[in-house]
Formats: structure tokens, sequence, C-alpha cells
């Protein structure tokens, strides 16, 4: 028996926001594709992933995988019927915020597959908002059809709830970026408390990950008055990290303009052009407090021990801050600069202690991190 699973291998569709320059939905991919290796091999089960990706060639040469195009319908429509199941996820796929074209899209590239009688998995999806009631019915039929469905929040498990997919059906996961390890590290491993603070003589490092949203940039500047605030009561280094390129590059810019009357130099700089998830992870873990609106910051902060002070300007953000038993410090609508930067200041004197206060937490969610990939080898198995 154990010489006959040895020799199974699955060819499986991943479906996500991927091949967009986005580190953190990169990092989602990345992720995934960690778990898939390490617990098809627990389970002897070889796995092909094949990605949809809106930049095949760049994904290939990133992770090493078949790659193929997200939007033409010829190469779609072979990559899923060549293979033994699509997995959709993770990330925020199924909503309307952004676009009206978004659940349309995903929906349809699931309808295919199990059009085709191919078992079809929702990968620790964060569901939400959706805002046209239309889209509760699509919800519905499709996610009915799927062989596991895996939601980063309890938020979006009562969300497809009031859609009428059966709680029973639903498990609440991780997000699967809590999973990723730093190169050279099992994905599955738990990374011990950093201590870089520790350093004789070394300047703290303020990471920072802005994004544009209010469009009369009230919140960037209420930021950047926190970390005035803060470089004028301490020496620190102001790290930004954009996180989605070209945009975050830009609102970064922004930010360290209003830092330093030359913008980046001294103790302001941006770190451009990274790409690799776990580069930008890299960079994430040699701060000392991270500062964040895109969540993907905040969770590679949390799997490296790295406090964070959460700015919220979507449900996501406080949902995930919640998992840890924290708040986010302002959101875009209401930004107390003051009392944000009495906040990086208290976690810069106190990174050990709320390291070791939210350890088991984070080493939880590392854990269970894993557990759609298991489920997955479950239902081949």
């Amino acid at each position: 028996m154990g010489r006959e699973i040895a020799h199974k291998s699955k060819r499986l569709v991943v479906s996500g926001y991927y091949g967009f320059d986005n580190s953190g939905d990169e990092a989602v991919l990345q992720s995934i594709l960690f778990a898939l290796k390490e617990q098809g091999e627990a389970a002897g089960i070889s796995i092909e992933p094949v990605v949809l990706s809106a930049n095949p060639q760049r994904t290939r040469e990133m992770y090493g995988v078949e790659a193929c195009h997200r939007m033409k319908v010829p190469d779609l429509f072979r990559a899923i019927k060549s293979s033994d199941g699509l997995i959709s996820g993770g990330g925020s796929l199924l909503q309307d915020a952004t676009s009206s074209r978004t659940i349309p899209y995903y929906l349809l590239v699931l309808k295919l597959a199990q059009w085709m009688r191919k078992p079809t998995f929702i990968y620790s999806q964060g569901i939400g908002p959706v805002n046209n009631p239309r889209f509760f019915s699509w919800i519905r039929s499709t996610f009915k059809k799927c062989a596991m469905i895996t939601v980063r929040d309890q938020e979006s498990a009562d969300l497809i709830g009031r859609m009428g997919v059966p709680a029973s059906a639903v498990s609440v996961v991780p997000d699967p970026v809590m999973g990723l390890p730093l190169r050279g590290e099992a994905a599955s491993g738990k990374a011990g408390a950093a201590d870089a603070s520790g350093e004789t003589g070394r300047v703290p490092v303020v990471g920072v990950s802005v994004r544009f949203w209010n469009a009369d940039r009230s919140e960037l500047d209420a930021l950047a008055e926190a970390l005035r605030a803060v470089m004028d009561s301490r020496r620190i280094e102001v790290r930004l990290l954009p996180f989605h390129l070209p945009s975050d590059e830009e609102a970064s810019a922004y930010v360290a303009e209003r830092l330093s009357p030359a913008g980046e130099g001294g103790d302001v700089r941006i770190v451009r052009g990274v790409t690799h998830p776990q580069d930008m992870l890299a960079e994430v873990s040699a701060c000392d407090v991270l500062v964040g609106m895109r969540l993907h910051s905040l969770i590679y902060a949390a799997s490296q021990f790295v406090p964070m002070v959460g700015v919220s300007y979507d449900p996501k953000i406080d949902q995930f801050l919640a998992r840890l038993g924290m708040k986010a410090a302002a959101s875009t609508q209401s930004f107390d600069a003051a009392a944000v930067a009495a906040e990086i200041g208290r976690l810069l004197d106190g990174r050990r202690e709320w390291a070791d206060g939210k350890k088991a937490a984070i080493d939880q969610l590392k854990k269970e991190a894993q557990l759609p990939a298991q489920q997955i080898m479950q239902f081949y198995r």
C-alpha cells in the first residue's frame, strides 16, 4: 500500500490574483505551493501545480512551476481539463469592492472545473465585502459543489453562511502566509521570537507599509506626522516597504517626502523593487516594529514575531488583528497621530515582551496554516 501511495501524482490548477507584482498575493501563492509540497510528501503524493497568472513567464521563473495566462480561455480550458482538480485561493478573491468583474471571474473558473467534473477546493479565502446581492446565489451554488471550503476568518464563514452555505461544510483557518518560511527554513517550522533590538548600538528600524486610500491623502499625512513625532523623540530608521508595485512605491515616496525635506536618505529609506515574497519577508523580519496598512505586511510581521501597529482601511485588517487579541491603532477614517506615535514607542521599548506574549497564538496560527493542504491530501488519499 505504501509503495502504491508513493507513486501517486496529482496535477492541481491554482487560481488567484497572481502575476500582478503584489507581494501579499505572491506570498499567498508561495505559501500554498510550499504547503502542497510539504503535505504531499507527507502523504506520498507528488503535486504538480499549474498556476493561473497574469504573467505566466514571471511566475514560472519565480516559483519553478508550470503557469498559463489567467485570461486566455484556450489555455485556461486546457490547463483545467488536464488537471486532477482546482484550488481557488487564497486572498480576497470573492469581493466586489474593487470591481464588479472580480467575483464573476473567479466563480467562472470554479464553474468550468466543476463542469469538467474536477474536484474544487476553496483555500483559505477572505470572502467579502459582497455588496451586490445577486452574487449570493452564484457563490452559494458554486460552493455547494466544492470538495473543501476553508476561509481565513469567522466573518467570512458567517457571510457565506448568510448566503446559504452550510456551516458544517466550512472550516476557519489562518491566512496561508502565516506558514511562509524565510529562505532555508521548513514551511511548517516555528521561527523563534527575534530580538534585533538586542544588537548594541544598532538604530531601531520601523518598517512601514502604506497604500493610497483616501483621496485627500489625509491618512498618509497623519501617519507621516506620527512617524515624525517618533523620530523627534528618539533615533530610528524609517524603512518604507512597498508591497504592491508600482503604486505602493508612490505612496511610500509621498510619506518619505513629509518626513525629510529630501525624501529618501539618512534615516528614511524606501526598499525598492522587491517582488519575491520571501525577500520581502526577510525585510520585515529585520524590522523592530512594523506599521502596516497592507494585510500581508501585518501577517509577515506576526510570522516573524515583529510587533505591529495596524492601520485599518478594510475589515480584513481588524479581523486578522483580532486573532492575536489586538485592535488597529488607527483607521483611514480616524487617525490620531499622537496615539500612533505613542504605540510605536511602546512597542519599540517592549518588543521582547510583545513577542513572548503572542508566541503561543502565533505558533498555533502557523501550524493551522497547513490544514487546507492536509485536507486536500486526505481527499486524494
